[in-house]
């Protein structure tokens, strides 16, 4: 396993790390991820979910094993009635950050993660008021060792870049979620870093990797896979499949990163993730895959790109495209994404069905029916 500085907080994390929002099956299950995590070298473990099951599989798992992980605990994800809840309110904010602390057995946490800040105002809030008060007072304190923040909005991102006291960002990151449409040589777009530079890449995302770059802020990844849509050609807007390796192999190539963390349910994940520490740069080489793709691999499938908008009654598109393909990918729809869809400022159940998106998508995507899919399958 290698291991990269994750930024100013000057931490050595394993260059592959554990997401662990699957942990919600028997403590025996668990244990068996977390033995093979920590055989094959990861240290760096994120746990962005409040409820009890999950915190006590893990934090039971870990006994005995603190001083062998660097835990990346979010602050604002509680549990409220039997359901996940995102909230700023301090009051249920610091009971479930000392549940996390009570089921993990640690009276500290390496990496306090202000969570799921996706909207700029929302950020300047957070940031001007009490909620980073009191991630000060835990920081002082050494309950927080440092101050990160998980967003999936490039914009809040920047911002985070930009100010002191953030000192690593979660986000979310994959080659689908970076592209821009596609151009007549597919390798244009994806070529590598060193040889194409930013070409490829939205704007705002380019920006935002140099940006942490520079300001030495840290980038842990979420959602490399898609949520396992890349796995498949028939589920990927580049209509190939990818590899769990070259999916891991194209985040830890932008700009910052330090650490991809893939969500384990089984040891056969962990494997499958840690193959990339013994991988060949062919089997590591997602470029030619891309440029391979069939010419018309994207006609009819969104690729996030945002050219359909603006929408006439202000749905955020791409947004609800993006978690929609993301949900369908499970057997049920994972509380986060229920949580990241109903948070937008206007859901699908908005859609007028006027179709204007459509005339201005260049990929021939069915927009009106997939608005409506996505408020049959999130129920607004």
């Amino acid at each position: 396993m290698q291991y990269r500085t994750l930024g100013k907080t000057g931490l050595k994390v394993s260059e592959i790390g554990f997401g662990g929002e699957w942990m919600d099956g028997t403590p025996e299950e668990a244990r068996a991820v977390v033995d093979a995590c920590e055989e094959a070298g990861i240290n760096l473990l994120d746990v962005w979910m409040p409820d009890p099951t999950r915190r006590s599989n893990l934090g039971d798992a870990l006994v005995g094993r603190r001083d062998k992980w660097i835990i990346q605990g979010h602050l604002g994800s509680t549990w409220q009635d039997g359901q996940y809840v995102r909230t700023r309110e301090l009051e249920p904010v610091k009971a479930a950050f000392q549940d996390l602390l009570d089921r993990f057995h640690t009276d500290y946490i390496d990496l306090g993660m202000i969570h799921f800040v996706d909207k700029t105002d929302e950020y300047r809030q957070i940031m001007e008021g009490p909620f980073m008060e009191y991630m000060r007072e835990l920081r002082a304190a050494g309950t927080v060792r440092h101050v990160g923040l998980s967003t999936h909005n490039p914009e809040v991102a920047k911002l985070a870049a930009a100010e002191p006291q953030i000192e690593m960002i979660m986000f979310s990151l994959n080659p689908a979620f970076d592209m821009l449409p596609a151009s007549d040589n597919i390798e244009d777009l994806f070529g590598d870093y060193a040889a194409e530079g930013l070409d490829g890449i939205n704007a705002d995302r380019a920006e935002l990797y140099a940006l942490c770059e520079q300001t030495n802020t840290g980038l842990t990844v979420m959602k490399p896979y898609a949520g396992g849509r890349l796995f498949d050609a028939a589920t990927s807007p580049f209509g190939v499949a990818l590899t769990p390796v070259q999916c891991i192999h194209y985040a830890l190539t932008r700009p910052a990163v330090a650490s991809v963390l893939p969500g384990f349910s089984t040891p056969q994940h962990v494997v499958d993730a840690v193959a990339y520490e013994d991988s060949s740069a062919d089997e590591r080489d997602y470029a030619s895959v891309l440029a391979s793709a069939p010419k018309n691999a994207y006609f009819g499938q969104c690729t996030y790109c945002g050219h359909c908008a603006p929408c006439t009654v202000g749905i955020n598109i791409a947004m609800v495209n993006k978690y929609y393909d993301l949900a369908v990918m499970h057997d049920g729809v994972p509380d986060s994404l229920r949580e990241h869809y109903r948070a937008l400022d206007v859901t699908a159940s908005e859609c007028t069905a006027c179709e204007a998106c459509e005339e201005r998508c260049p990929f021939g995507v069915k927009i009106a029916s997939k608005m409506a899919k996505a408020q049959e399958l999130f129920g607004c």
